[in-house]
């Protein structure tokens, strides 16, 4: 009885829990962001979340809070953009007054290995194991598959795309998928290091891209996102 209470009381202090309104947590997961806050306001009328990718200019509201009155609070973002993602909560009491909460950039959770670059021997079986229209993005018949230096998935599942002369030079990026169909571009990368989410690309499979240097093609590849990622 004293062991099983013990360790009860270890699990309870271990327990994760968010910050404190105004400030909050912006944590990358797979595909997503997730918001958690304690809001230990009263008469909280409405909170709503406010979305940029610079920190100062361009806040955009892009949902509320299901229940602002609620204590513990989370809120997920299954679309963000590419980039970096800042957030940052606009609340609005029953008596007419508001505050903005803290302004909190996005970053990936700390359970995950997000530096951790997927080699062959991580998506081989689950190329394999893709069913139904993501059938059609099936691994390409080649003797050796190697990630790019360039571009690249994470354990994270995120797609880092790394080019660390960007401030200098002109680079751009096309993504298609499997067959050959376009998907998007980034007309110009100006910073050396840029993350995009899971879900801008819509499914899992492997997707071809090229990379454009000053108008020039300078490398043509390929990348697997997973259905699961390596925690």
């Amino acid at each position: 009885m004293f062991l099983l209470t013990a360790f009860t009381g270890q699990a309870q202090e271990q327990a994760y829990v968010p910050p404190v309104l105004p400030n909050f947590a912006a944590s990358i997961k797979t595909g997503k962001i997730q918001l958690d806050w304690i809001n230990g306001f009263t008469q909280v009328k409405e909170i709503s979340i406010q979305r940029s990718l610079d920190s100062v200019l361009n806040f955009n509201t892009i949902s509320y809070a299901s229940y602002p009155t609620q204590t513990r609070n989370a809120y997920v973002d299954n679309r963000p953009l590419p980039g970096s993602n800042y957030y940052r909560l606009f609340i609005v009491f029953t008596n007419g007054r508001f505050m903005y909460s803290k302004t909190v950039l996005a970053l990936s959770d700390s359970t995950i290995r997000a530096d951790q670059k997927l080699q062959y021997a991580d998506i081989k079986d689950a190329s394999k194991g893709l069913r139904g229209k993501e059938q059609e993005n099936r691994e390409p018949e080649r003797v050796l598959w190697h990630p790019s230096n360039y571009i690249y998935t994470t354990a994270d599942g995120n797609i880092n795309i790394k080019l660390p002369e960007a401030p200098q030079k002109k680079y751009a990026v096309k993504f298609y998928e499997s067959n050959g169909a376009f998907l998007f571009d980034i007309d110009q990368v100006k910073a050396p290091f840029l993350i995009l989410e899971k879900a801008i690309f819509l499914h899992a499979g492997w997707f071809n891209f090229e990379i454009f240097e000053e108008g020039k093609l300078k490398v043509k590849w390929n990348l697997f996102i997973p259905l699961n990622y390596k925690m």
